[in-house]
């Protein structure tokens, strides 16, 4: 039995190229972004991988990915689940603000600590702590039966939502999450024992051409 859990984070967006808080607003995939998660599809299907059913969240960049990386790996007719549980963390009031300009209104300091402490929410929004008391129960009622069946499972979400199911998996703790980037298009490929734990992890190298 496989027990094969892709995490693949969306293609750039347009927001991404413009350096603003995404959280909950819906902006699209730039063309980078698009070619990222094709790339992404593509490596996968010359890997050898297949999929039994996808997860994403409720917004267009992630679904557009998912959708994306499907169609490359001729996959597009799978089961596909679409939640709001997997969205990507709320950054309430510095959502849609340029992230400098937010460094010039709060602080440098204050604006990393929204950013990247574990327990601390920026302003009407979520902190990661927050983000995974969503994410994780979705995980584990929804997407961890699916893989520990014998399901080919991919989730392609955001880079929150998915820090969050990877704090869990790499068994990283509160500190050392803060340091963890996922990058835009990169799947994260993990096999999971029957106890439900890590048996193997790889990364797609972004300077691979397929």
């Amino acid at each position: 039995m496989e027990r094969l859990l892709v995490l693949a984070r969306h293609g750039q967006s347009e927001w991404n190229l413009k350096n603003l808080f995404t959280g909950w607003r819906n902006p699209d995939l730039t063309a980078l972004g698009v070619e990222e998660a094709r790339k992404a599809g593509r490596w996968l299907k010359s890997e050898g991988y297949g999929f039994d059913v996808a997860f994403t969240s409720s917004l267009g960049r992630a679904q557009r990915t998912c959708a994306l990386m499907l169609g490359e790996m001729d996959l597009s007719d799978i089961e596909t689940i679409r939640s709001e549980a997997l969205n990507e963390r709320d950054y309430g009031e510095l959502s849609g603000l340029n992230k400098d300009d937010a460094r010039e209104r709060w602080g440098a300091e204050q604006v990393h600590l929204w950013r990247r402490s574990y327990d601390v929410p920026p302003p009407g929004g979520e902190s990661l702590k927050d983000t995974a008391a969503r994410v994780l129960p979705f995980y584990i009622e929804r997407i961890l039966p699916r893989v520990m069946a014998g399901d080919r499972v991919l989730v392609a979400a955001h880079g929150n939502s998915l820090r969050a199911l990877v704090m869990v998996l790499d068994h990283m703790t509160t500190q050392t999450i803060a340091g963890l980037e996922i990058a835009t298009g990169v799947p994260l490929v993990y096999r999971l024992k029957a106890d439900t734990t890590v048996l193997t992890k790889s990364v797609l190298e972004r300077d691979i051409d397929v």
